[in-house]
Protein backbone atom coordinates (compact mmCIF):
# COMPACT_ATOMS: atom_id res chain seq x y z
CA UNK A 1 0.00 0.00 0.00
CA UNK A 2 2.77 2.45 0.97
CA UNK A 3 5.05 1.65 -1.97
CA UNK A 4 2.23 1.88 -4.52
CA UNK A 5 1.10 5.34 -3.45
CA UNK A 6 2.19 8.03 -5.89
CA UNK A 7 1.70 10.93 -3.46
CA UNK A 8 4.61 12.82 -1.92
CA UNK A 9 6.04 10.88 1.03
CA UNK A 10 6.62 14.08 3.01
CA UNK A 11 3.01 15.02 3.59
CA UNK A 12 1.25 11.69 3.25
CA UNK A 13 3.40 9.27 5.22
CA UNK A 14 6.58 10.52 6.87
CA UNK A 15 6.07 11.29 10.57
CA UNK A 16 8.52 12.77 13.07
CA UNK A 17 9.28 12.24 16.76
CA UNK A 18 11.28 14.80 18.75
CA UNK A 19 13.77 13.79 21.41
CA UNK A 20 13.60 15.33 24.84
CA UNK A 21 16.60 17.56 25.55
CA UNK A 22 19.65 16.00 27.18
CA UNK A 23 19.14 16.46 30.95
CA UNK A 24 22.68 17.87 31.13
CA UNK A 25 22.13 21.26 29.49
CA UNK A 26 25.68 21.72 28.23
CA UNK A 27 25.43 18.44 26.29
CA UNK A 28 22.78 19.99 24.00
CA UNK A 29 25.51 21.76 22.06
CA UNK A 30 24.93 20.80 18.42
CA UNK A 31 28.34 19.25 17.76
CA UNK A 32 28.42 17.40 21.09
CA UNK A 33 24.92 16.00 20.76
CA UNK A 34 25.28 15.13 17.08
CA UNK A 35 28.46 13.18 17.87
CA UNK A 36 26.93 11.37 20.85
CA UNK A 37 23.72 10.47 19.01
CA UNK A 38 25.64 9.26 15.96
CA UNK A 39 27.86 7.04 18.10
CA UNK A 40 24.85 5.71 20.05
CA UNK A 41 23.02 4.97 16.78
CA UNK A 42 26.01 2.98 15.50
CA UNK A 43 26.23 1.14 18.83
CA UNK A 44 22.58 0.16 18.33
CA UNK A 45 23.35 -1.01 14.79
CA UNK A 46 26.25 -3.15 16.04
CA UNK A 47 24.14 -4.66 18.83
CA UNK A 48 21.28 -5.40 16.44
CA UNK A 49 23.46 -7.10 13.82
CA UNK A 50 25.37 -9.10 16.42
CA UNK A 51 22.08 -10.58 17.64
CA UNK A 52 22.44 -9.11 21.13
CA UNK A 53 19.56 -6.63 21.04
CA UNK A 54 17.06 -7.52 23.76
CA UNK A 55 13.84 -8.78 22.15
CA UNK A 56 10.67 -6.72 22.14
CA UNK A 57 8.24 -8.42 24.52
CA UNK A 58 4.65 -7.65 25.51
CA UNK A 59 4.25 -8.41 29.22
CA UNK A 60 0.73 -9.22 30.41
CA UNK A 61 2.10 -9.72 33.94
CA UNK A 62 5.24 -7.58 34.08
CA UNK A 63 5.77 -8.28 37.79
CA UNK A 64 6.59 -11.89 36.82
CA UNK A 65 8.20 -11.60 33.41
CA UNK A 66 9.71 -8.11 33.14
CA UNK A 67 12.34 -8.86 35.78
CA UNK A 68 16.07 -9.43 35.75
CA UNK A 69 15.59 -12.89 37.28
CA UNK A 70 13.36 -14.07 34.42
CA UNK A 71 15.66 -12.51 31.81
CA UNK A 72 18.68 -14.32 33.29
CA UNK A 73 16.85 -17.64 33.35
CA UNK A 74 15.42 -17.41 29.82
CA UNK A 75 18.94 -16.84 28.41
CA UNK A 76 19.78 -20.46 29.20
CA UNK A 77 16.71 -21.87 27.45
CA UNK A 78 17.30 -23.02 23.82
CA UNK A 79 15.82 -20.56 21.31
CA UNK A 80 13.48 -23.25 19.99
CA UNK A 81 11.87 -23.46 23.45
CA UNK A 82 12.32 -19.93 24.79
CA UNK A 83 8.94 -18.84 23.41
CA UNK A 84 7.28 -21.50 25.59
CA UNK A 85 9.09 -20.26 28.68
CA UNK A 86 7.85 -16.75 27.92
CA UNK A 87 4.33 -18.01 27.25
CA UNK A 88 4.23 -19.68 30.67
CA UNK A 89 4.60 -16.29 32.38
CA UNK A 90 2.31 -14.44 29.95
CA UNK A 91 5.14 -12.71 28.08
CA UNK A 92 4.71 -12.56 24.31
CA UNK A 93 7.68 -11.82 22.01
CA UNK A 94 6.86 -9.28 19.30
CA UNK A 95 7.91 -9.36 15.65
CA UNK A 96 11.14 -7.46 14.97
CA UNK A 97 11.52 -8.22 11.25
CA UNK A 98 11.30 -4.51 10.37
CA UNK A 99 14.51 -3.66 12.22
CA UNK A 100 16.95 -4.66 9.50
CA UNK A 101 15.56 -1.83 7.33
CA UNK A 102 16.49 0.78 9.95
CA UNK A 103 20.02 1.15 8.59
CA UNK A 104 21.62 1.40 5.14
CA UNK A 105 18.13 1.62 3.61
CA UNK A 106 16.32 3.91 1.19
CA UNK A 107 13.01 3.96 -0.63
CA UNK A 108 13.77 4.08 -4.35
CA UNK A 109 11.24 5.79 -6.65
CA UNK A 110 9.95 3.56 -9.45
CA UNK A 111 7.08 4.02 -11.88
CA UNK A 112 3.81 2.69 -10.41
CA UNK A 113 5.45 1.07 -7.37
CA UNK A 114 8.57 1.99 -5.40
CA UNK A 115 11.19 -0.44 -4.08
CA UNK A 116 13.08 -0.72 -0.80
CA UNK A 117 16.87 -0.90 -1.05
CA UNK A 118 19.27 -2.07 1.69
CA UNK A 119 23.04 -2.53 1.55
CA UNK A 120 24.38 -3.63 4.93
CA UNK A 121 27.99 -3.61 3.67
CA UNK A 122 28.19 0.20 3.45
CA UNK A 123 30.08 1.86 6.32
CA UNK A 124 29.53 5.55 5.69
CA UNK A 125 27.23 8.19 7.16
CA UNK A 126 25.37 10.71 4.99
CA UNK A 127 25.39 14.24 6.42
CA UNK A 128 23.32 17.11 5.03
CA UNK A 129 24.07 20.71 5.90
CA UNK A 130 22.81 23.77 4.04
CA UNK A 131 21.65 21.52 1.20
CA UNK A 132 25.15 20.09 0.70
CA UNK A 133 25.83 16.34 0.86
CA UNK A 134 28.81 14.86 2.72
CA UNK A 135 29.84 11.31 3.57
CA UNK A 136 32.46 9.76 5.85
CA UNK A 137 32.97 6.31 7.32
CA UNK A 138 31.61 5.62 10.80
CA UNK A 139 32.68 1.96 10.68
CA UNK A 140 36.23 0.84 9.86
CA UNK A 141 37.16 -1.99 7.47
CA UNK A 142 36.72 -4.53 10.29
CA UNK A 143 33.25 -3.24 11.15
CA UNK A 144 34.32 -1.47 14.35
CA UNK A 145 33.00 1.97 15.26
CA UNK A 146 35.33 4.79 14.26
CA UNK A 147 36.71 6.63 17.32
CA UNK A 148 34.13 9.15 18.63
CA UNK A 149 36.79 11.90 18.60
CA UNK A 150 37.27 11.30 14.87
CA UNK A 151 33.52 11.42 14.21
CA UNK A 152 33.44 14.64 16.22
CA UNK A 153 36.30 16.05 14.12
CA UNK A 154 34.54 15.20 10.85
CA UNK A 155 31.26 16.77 12.00
CA UNK A 156 33.12 19.88 13.18
CA UNK A 157 34.74 20.10 9.75
CA UNK A 158 31.31 19.91 8.06
CA UNK A 159 29.85 22.51 10.44
CA UNK A 160 32.70 24.88 9.62
CA UNK A 161 32.33 24.51 5.84
CA UNK A 162 31.32 27.88 4.42
CA UNK A 163 29.98 26.48 1.12
CA UNK A 164 26.73 28.18 0.12
CA UNK A 165 23.55 26.22 -0.50
CA UNK A 166 23.48 24.74 -4.02
CA UNK A 167 21.65 26.77 -6.63
CA UNK A 168 19.59 23.67 -7.46
CA UNK A 169 19.08 21.71 -4.21
CA UNK A 170 18.68 18.03 -5.08
CA UNK A 171 16.83 17.32 -1.82
CA UNK A 172 13.60 18.75 -3.23
CA UNK A 173 13.22 15.80 -5.60
CA UNK A 174 12.13 13.12 -3.06
CA UNK A 175 9.28 15.47 -2.03
CA UNK A 176 7.76 15.18 -5.52
CA UNK A 177 5.03 12.90 -6.83
CA UNK A 178 6.64 9.46 -6.91
CA UNK A 179 6.27 8.88 -10.67
CA UNK A 180 7.74 12.30 -11.45
CA UNK A 181 10.62 11.62 -9.05
CA UNK A 182 11.14 8.17 -10.63
CA UNK A 183 11.56 9.73 -14.09
CA UNK A 184 13.90 12.41 -12.74
CA UNK A 185 15.98 9.79 -10.93
CA UNK A 186 16.40 7.95 -14.23
CA UNK A 187 17.70 11.19 -15.74
CA UNK A 188 20.09 11.59 -12.80
CA UNK A 189 21.43 8.09 -13.36
CA UNK A 190 21.85 8.53 -17.10
CA UNK A 191 23.60 11.88 -16.53
CA UNK A 192 26.52 10.32 -14.66
CA UNK A 193 25.24 10.35 -11.06
CA UNK A 194 25.02 6.61 -10.44
CA UNK A 195 27.97 6.47 -8.04
CA UNK A 196 26.91 9.41 -5.87
CA UNK A 197 23.30 8.21 -5.70
CA UNK A 198 24.53 4.78 -4.64
CA UNK A 199 26.41 6.46 -1.78
CA UNK A 200 23.29 8.34 -0.73
CA UNK A 201 21.09 5.24 -0.91
CA UNK A 202 23.47 2.91 0.95
CA UNK A 203 24.50 5.30 3.76
CA UNK A 204 23.96 3.99 7.30
CA UNK A 205 21.50 6.84 7.85
CA UNK A 206 21.12 10.54 7.12
CA UNK A 207 22.22 13.12 9.70
CA UNK A 208 20.78 16.60 9.04
CA UNK A 209 22.53 19.57 10.66
CA UNK A 210 20.40 22.73 10.62
CA UNK A 211 22.02 26.15 11.03
CA UNK A 212 19.32 27.85 13.13
CA UNK A 213 17.79 27.56 16.62
CA UNK A 214 14.16 26.67 17.35
CA UNK A 215 11.73 29.46 18.27
CA UNK A 216 8.84 27.48 19.78
CA UNK A 217 6.98 24.15 19.58
CA UNK A 218 5.14 25.10 16.39
CA UNK A 219 8.42 26.03 14.68
CA UNK A 220 9.95 22.80 16.00
CA UNK A 221 7.06 20.77 14.55
CA UNK A 222 7.22 22.39 11.11
CA UNK A 223 10.97 21.95 10.96
CA UNK A 224 10.96 18.28 11.91
CA UNK A 225 7.94 17.35 9.77
CA UNK A 226 9.12 18.94 6.52
CA UNK A 227 11.78 21.63 7.02
CA UNK A 228 12.62 23.87 4.08
CA UNK A 229 13.00 20.98 1.62
CA UNK A 230 16.73 21.62 1.20
CA UNK A 231 18.32 19.80 4.13
CA UNK A 232 16.55 16.42 4.27
CA UNK A 233 16.62 13.23 2.21
CA UNK A 234 13.01 12.12 2.68
CA UNK A 235 13.56 8.68 1.12
CA UNK A 236 16.13 7.50 3.68
CA UNK A 237 14.81 5.05 6.27
CA UNK A 238 15.29 7.86 8.77
CA UNK A 239 16.79 11.33 9.06
CA UNK A 240 18.32 12.26 12.42
CA UNK A 241 17.89 16.04 12.61
CA UNK A 242 19.78 18.38 14.94
CA UNK A 243 19.25 22.13 15.02
CA UNK A 244 21.77 24.79 16.04
CA UNK A 245 20.55 24.71 19.67
CA UNK A 246 20.64 20.91 19.94
CA UNK A 247 16.96 20.13 19.40
CA UNK A 248 16.83 16.66 17.90
CA UNK A 249 14.24 14.53 16.11
CA UNK A 250 13.82 11.48 13.94
CA UNK A 251 11.93 11.93 10.69
CA UNK A 252 11.27 8.54 9.13
CA UNK A 253 10.04 7.10 5.87
CA UNK A 254 7.02 4.92 6.66
CA UNK A 255 6.93 2.17 4.04
CA UNK A 256 9.65 0.00 5.62
CA UNK A 257 8.37 0.07 9.20
CA UNK A 258 6.23 1.53 11.94
CA UNK A 259 6.60 3.73 14.97
CA UNK A 260 7.18 0.80 17.33
CA UNK A 261 10.52 -0.09 15.71
CA UNK A 262 11.61 3.55 15.42
CA UNK A 263 10.59 4.27 19.02
CA UNK A 264 12.72 1.37 20.31
CA UNK A 265 15.69 2.80 18.40
CA UNK A 266 14.92 6.30 19.67
CA UNK A 267 14.66 5.11 23.27
CA UNK A 268 17.99 3.29 23.08
CA UNK A 269 19.77 6.23 21.41
CA UNK A 270 18.43 8.70 23.98
CA UNK A 271 19.34 6.47 26.92
CA UNK A 272 22.81 5.66 25.64
CA UNK A 273 23.70 9.18 24.48
CA UNK A 274 22.61 10.74 27.78
CA UNK A 275 23.87 8.07 30.19
CA UNK A 276 27.00 6.91 28.31
CA UNK A 277 28.01 9.88 26.15
CA UNK A 278 30.94 9.20 23.84
CA UNK A 279 32.21 12.80 24.09
CA UNK A 280 31.78 15.69 26.51
CA UNK A 281 31.47 19.41 25.79
CA UNK A 282 35.13 19.67 26.82
CA UNK A 283 36.29 16.85 24.52
CA UNK A 284 38.78 17.84 21.86
CA UNK A 285 38.20 16.46 18.33
CA UNK A 286 40.89 14.11 17.08
CA UNK A 287 43.80 15.60 15.15
CA UNK A 288 42.88 13.95 11.86
CA UNK A 289 42.72 15.19 8.29
CA UNK A 290 38.97 15.57 7.88
CA UNK A 291 39.43 17.21 4.50
CA UNK A 292 40.48 13.82 3.10
CA UNK A 293 38.20 11.66 5.27
CA UNK A 294 35.05 13.66 4.46
CA UNK A 295 33.86 13.52 0.87
CA UNK A 296 31.52 16.18 -0.45
CA UNK A 297 29.14 14.75 -3.03
CA UNK A 298 28.62 16.67 -6.26
CA UNK A 299 25.78 15.99 -8.68
CA UNK A 300 25.86 16.51 -12.42
CA UNK A 301 22.72 18.37 -13.46
CA UNK A 302 21.53 19.09 -16.98
CA UNK A 303 18.80 21.57 -17.94
CA UNK A 304 16.02 18.98 -17.62
CA UNK A 305 17.12 18.10 -14.06
CA UNK A 306 17.45 21.76 -13.09
CA UNK A 307 13.92 22.38 -14.39
CA UNK A 308 12.68 19.37 -12.41
CA UNK A 309 14.24 20.71 -9.20
CA UNK A 310 12.71 24.17 -9.77
CA UNK A 311 9.27 22.60 -10.28
CA UNK A 312 9.69 20.36 -7.22
CA UNK A 313 10.59 23.43 -5.13
CA UNK A 314 7.53 25.29 -6.38
CA UNK A 315 5.27 22.35 -5.52
CA UNK A 316 6.91 21.91 -2.12
CA UNK A 317 6.64 25.59 -1.19
CA UNK A 318 3.04 25.84 -2.41
CA UNK A 319 1.99 22.83 -0.31
CA UNK A 320 3.82 23.97 2.81
CA UNK A 321 2.13 27.34 2.65
CA UNK A 322 -1.22 25.59 3.06
CA UNK A 323 -0.17 23.33 5.97
CA UNK A 324 -0.96 24.62 9.46
CA UNK A 325 0.31 23.11 12.71
CA UNK A 326 -0.59 23.92 16.28
CA UNK A 327 0.28 22.47 19.67
CA UNK A 328 -1.88 21.88 22.74
CA UNK A 329 -0.69 21.05 26.24
CA UNK A 330 -3.29 20.19 28.87
CA UNK A 331 -1.54 20.57 32.24
CA UNK A 332 -4.42 19.77 34.62
CA UNK A 333 -3.81 16.03 34.76
CA UNK A 334 -2.81 12.96 32.82
CA UNK A 335 -2.33 9.22 32.98
CA UNK A 336 -2.03 8.94 36.78
CA UNK A 337 -5.33 10.72 37.47
CA UNK A 338 -7.21 8.80 34.78
CA UNK A 339 -5.96 5.43 36.03
CA UNK A 340 -6.97 6.44 39.53
CA UNK A 341 -10.48 7.03 38.15
CA UNK A 342 -10.32 3.60 36.46
CA UNK A 343 -10.69 4.85 32.88
CA UNK A 344 -8.34 4.25 29.96
CA UNK A 345 -6.04 7.24 29.31
CA UNK A 346 -6.06 6.52 25.56
CA UNK A 347 -9.86 6.25 25.53
CA UNK A 348 -10.16 9.65 27.22
CA UNK A 349 -7.78 11.27 24.73
CA UNK A 350 -9.76 9.80 21.82
CA UNK A 351 -13.05 10.86 23.41
CA UNK A 352 -11.71 14.42 23.67
CA UNK A 353 -11.02 14.42 19.90
CA UNK A 354 -14.54 13.18 19.17
CA UNK A 355 -16.06 15.81 21.47
CA UNK A 356 -13.85 18.53 20.00
CA UNK A 357 -14.86 17.78 16.41
CA UNK A 358 -18.52 17.56 17.44
CA UNK A 359 -18.27 20.90 19.24
CA UNK A 360 -16.55 22.53 16.24
CA UNK A 361 -18.50 21.00 13.36
CA UNK A 362 -21.61 19.43 14.90
CA UNK A 363 -20.98 15.92 13.57
CA UNK A 364 -19.00 12.72 14.05
CA UNK A 365 -16.63 11.57 11.31
CA UNK A 366 -14.48 8.60 10.30
CA UNK A 367 -11.53 8.34 12.67
CA UNK A 368 -8.34 6.31 12.43
CA UNK A 369 -6.11 5.24 15.30
CA UNK A 370 -3.06 3.12 14.58
CA UNK A 371 -2.53 -0.11 16.53
CA UNK A 372 0.52 -2.35 16.25
CA UNK A 373 0.02 -6.00 15.27
CA UNK A 374 3.61 -6.93 16.07
CA UNK A 375 2.26 -9.89 18.07
CA UNK A 376 2.08 -11.62 14.67
CA UNK A 377 4.86 -12.56 12.29
CA UNK A 378 5.58 -9.63 9.97
CA UNK A 379 2.72 -7.75 11.69
CA UNK A 380 2.39 -4.06 10.83
CA UNK A 381 -0.73 -2.23 12.02
CA UNK A 382 -4.49 -2.51 12.32
CA UNK A 383 -7.01 0.27 12.71
CA UNK A 384 -8.82 1.10 15.91
CA UNK A 385 -12.08 2.91 15.10
CA UNK A 386 -12.56 5.34 18.02
CA UNK A 387 -15.86 6.74 16.69
CA UNK A 388 -18.71 4.72 18.20
CA UNK A 389 -22.29 5.00 19.38
CA UNK A 390 -20.83 5.51 22.85
CA UNK A 391 -18.59 8.45 21.93
CA UNK A 392 -21.41 10.02 19.88
CA UNK A 393 -23.82 9.72 22.79
CA UNK A 394 -21.22 11.13 25.18
CA UNK A 395 -20.34 14.06 22.91
CA UNK A 396 -24.00 14.98 22.48
CA UNK A 397 -24.57 14.83 26.23
CA UNK A 398 -21.56 17.00 27.10
CA UNK A 399 -22.05 19.59 24.38
CA UNK A 400 -25.78 19.81 23.66
CA UNK A 401 -27.45 18.66 26.86
CA UNK A 402 -25.08 18.91 29.87
CA UNK A 403 -27.81 20.28 32.13
CA UNK A 404 -30.07 17.28 31.40
CA UNK A 405 -27.57 14.79 32.80
CA UNK A 406 -26.24 14.37 36.32
CA UNK A 407 -22.52 14.20 36.96
CA UNK A 408 -22.94 10.48 37.76
CA UNK A 409 -24.63 9.86 34.40
CA UNK A 410 -21.82 11.66 32.55
CA UNK A 411 -19.26 9.64 34.50
CA UNK A 412 -21.06 6.46 33.44
CA UNK A 413 -20.95 7.54 29.78
CA UNK A 414 -17.18 8.12 30.01
CA UNK A 415 -16.79 4.67 31.59
CA UNK A 416 -18.79 3.08 28.74
CA UNK A 417 -16.59 4.83 26.16
CA UNK A 418 -13.49 3.62 27.99
CA UNK A 419 -14.68 0.02 28.21
CA UNK A 420 -15.64 -0.15 24.54
CA UNK A 421 -12.42 1.53 23.40
CA UNK A 422 -10.46 -1.02 25.41
CA UNK A 423 -12.35 -3.82 23.65
CA UNK A 424 -11.61 -2.32 20.21
CA UNK A 425 -7.94 -1.93 21.08
CA UNK A 426 -7.56 -5.55 22.16
CA UNK A 427 -9.39 -6.79 19.07
CA UNK A 428 -7.17 -4.72 16.76
CA UNK A 429 -3.94 -5.83 18.47
CA UNK A 430 -5.01 -9.47 18.23
CA UNK A 431 -5.82 -9.29 14.51
CA UNK A 432 -9.58 -9.02 14.98
CA UNK A 433 -10.00 -5.63 13.32
CA UNK A 434 -11.71 -5.39 9.94
CA UNK A 435 -9.79 -2.69 8.02
CA UNK A 436 -6.74 -4.70 6.97
CA UNK A 437 -8.89 -7.76 6.26
CA UNK A 438 -11.14 -5.82 3.88
CA UNK A 439 -8.16 -4.08 2.29
CA UNK A 440 -6.49 -7.45 1.62
CA UNK A 441 -9.62 -8.88 0.02
CA UNK A 442 -9.93 -5.80 -2.17
CA UNK A 443 -6.27 -6.03 -3.20
CA UNK A 444 -6.61 -9.74 -4.04
CA UNK A 445 -9.74 -9.13 -6.10
CA UNK A 446 -8.06 -6.33 -8.04
CA UNK A 447 -4.84 -8.29 -8.62
CA UNK A 448 -6.78 -11.35 -9.87
CA UNK A 449 -9.16 -9.34 -12.06
CA UNK A 450 -12.20 -10.30 -9.96
CA UNK A 451 -15.08 -7.77 -9.96
CA UNK A 452 -15.24 -5.92 -6.65
CA UNK A 453 -18.17 -6.93 -4.42
CA UNK A 454 -20.90 -4.35 -3.85
CA UNK A 455 -19.53 -3.53 -0.39
CA UNK A 456 -16.54 -1.77 -1.92
CA UNK A 457 -18.79 0.30 -4.19
CA UNK A 458 -20.93 1.46 -1.28
CA UNK A 459 -20.75 5.12 -0.30
CA UNK A 460 -20.51 4.09 3.35
CA UNK A 461 -17.28 2.19 2.68
CA UNK A 462 -15.80 5.21 0.89
CA UNK A 463 -16.81 7.49 3.76
CA UNK A 464 -15.36 5.07 6.32
CA UNK A 465 -11.99 5.16 4.57
CA UNK A 466 -11.93 8.95 4.24
CA UNK A 467 -10.34 9.43 7.65
CA UNK A 468 -10.96 13.03 8.61
CA UNK A 469 -9.44 12.42 12.03
CA UNK A 470 -6.18 10.49 11.66
CA UNK A 471 -4.57 9.89 15.05
CA UNK A 472 -1.52 8.14 16.45
CA UNK A 473 0.21 8.00 19.82
CA UNK A 474 3.58 6.85 21.11
CA UNK A 475 4.69 7.71 24.62
CA UNK A 476 8.23 7.42 25.92
CA UNK A 477 10.60 9.19 28.31
CA UNK A 478 12.80 9.86 25.26
CA UNK A 479 10.10 11.59 23.22
CA UNK A 480 8.89 15.15 23.65
CA UNK A 481 6.37 15.50 20.81
CA UNK A 482 5.60 13.91 17.46
CA UNK A 483 3.27 14.42 14.55
CA UNK A 484 2.36 14.01 10.90
CA UNK A 485 0.29 15.63 8.17
CA UNK A 486 -3.43 14.95 7.56
CA UNK A 487 -4.16 11.97 5.31
CA UNK A 488 -6.99 13.81 3.50
CA UNK A 489 -7.28 17.45 2.46
CA UNK A 490 -10.28 18.09 4.72
CA UNK A 491 -8.82 16.26 7.70
CA UNK A 492 -6.73 16.67 10.82
CA UNK A 493 -3.50 14.83 11.62
CA UNK A 494 -3.39 14.33 15.39
CA UNK A 495 -0.19 13.15 17.07
CA UNK A 496 -0.77 12.91 20.82
CA UNK A 497 0.68 11.65 24.07
CA UNK A 498 -0.87 11.00 27.48
CA UNK A 499 1.86 11.57 30.05
CA UNK A 500 1.80 11.04 33.81
CA UNK A 501 0.51 14.51 34.65
CA UNK A 502 -0.30 16.17 31.33
CA UNK A 503 -1.73 15.48 27.88
CA UNK A 504 -0.36 16.97 24.68
CA UNK A 505 -1.04 16.89 20.97
CA UNK A 506 0.27 18.33 17.72
CA UNK A 507 -2.48 18.83 15.17
CA UNK A 508 -2.04 19.56 11.46
CA UNK A 509 -4.52 20.63 8.82
CA UNK A 510 -4.94 22.23 5.41
CA UNK A 511 -7.18 25.29 4.77
CA UNK A 512 -10.40 23.22 4.77
CA UNK A 513 -10.12 22.90 8.57
CA UNK A 514 -9.35 25.33 11.40
CA UNK A 515 -6.63 23.70 13.46
CA UNK A 516 -6.41 26.49 16.06
CA UNK A 517 -10.10 26.23 16.87
CA UNK A 518 -9.88 22.44 17.00
CA UNK A 519 -7.16 22.36 19.65
CA UNK A 520 -9.14 24.90 21.72
CA UNK A 521 -12.08 22.48 21.53
CA UNK A 522 -9.83 19.57 22.54
CA UNK A 523 -8.64 21.53 25.58
CA UNK A 524 -12.23 22.41 26.52
CA UNK A 525 -13.26 18.74 26.12
CA UNK A 526 -10.46 17.55 28.40
CA UNK A 527 -11.40 20.18 30.98
CA UNK A 528 -15.00 18.99 30.95
CA UNK A 529 -14.04 15.30 31.17
CA UNK A 530 -11.66 15.92 34.08
CA UNK A 531 -14.24 18.07 35.89
CA UNK A 532 -16.84 15.32 35.59
CA UNK A 533 -14.39 12.66 36.77
CA UNK A 534 -13.64 14.91 39.76
CA UNK A 535 -17.37 15.00 40.49
CA UNK A 536 -17.87 18.61 39.43
CA UNK A 537 -20.77 20.05 37.45
CA UNK A 538 -20.05 21.40 33.95
CA UNK A 539 -21.66 24.08 31.81
CA UNK A 540 -22.20 23.58 28.07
Amino acid sequence: MYLSSRDSVVLNFNPFMCFNPDPKVEYNDQLTRATNMTVSAIRFLKTLRAGYLEPEVFHLKPDKSDTQTFKRLIRFVPSSLSWFGAYMVNAYPLDMSQYFRLFNSTRLPKLNRDELFTNEKAKHLLVLRNGNFYIFDVLDRDGNIVKPSEIQAHLKYILSDSSPAPAFPLAYLPSENRDIWALLRQKLLSNGNEEVLQKVDSAVFCLCLDDFPIKDLVHLSHNMLHGDGVNRWYDKSFNLILTKDGNAAIHFEHSWGDGVAVLRFQNEVFKDSTQNPAVTPQSQPAAVDSSSAVQKLNFKLNDALKAGIIKAKQNFDATMETLTLDVMQFKKGGKEFLKEKKVSPDAVAQLSFQMAFFRQYGQTVATYESCSTAAFKHGRTETIRPTSIYTKKCAEAFIRQPSKHSTEELQQMIAECSKYHGQLTKEAAMGQGFDRHLFSLRYLATSKGIPLPDLYQDQAYAQLNHNILSTSTLSSPAVNIGGFAPVVLDGFGVGYGVHDDWIGCIVSSYPARNVHEFIQCVHKSLEDIFHVLEGKHIDG
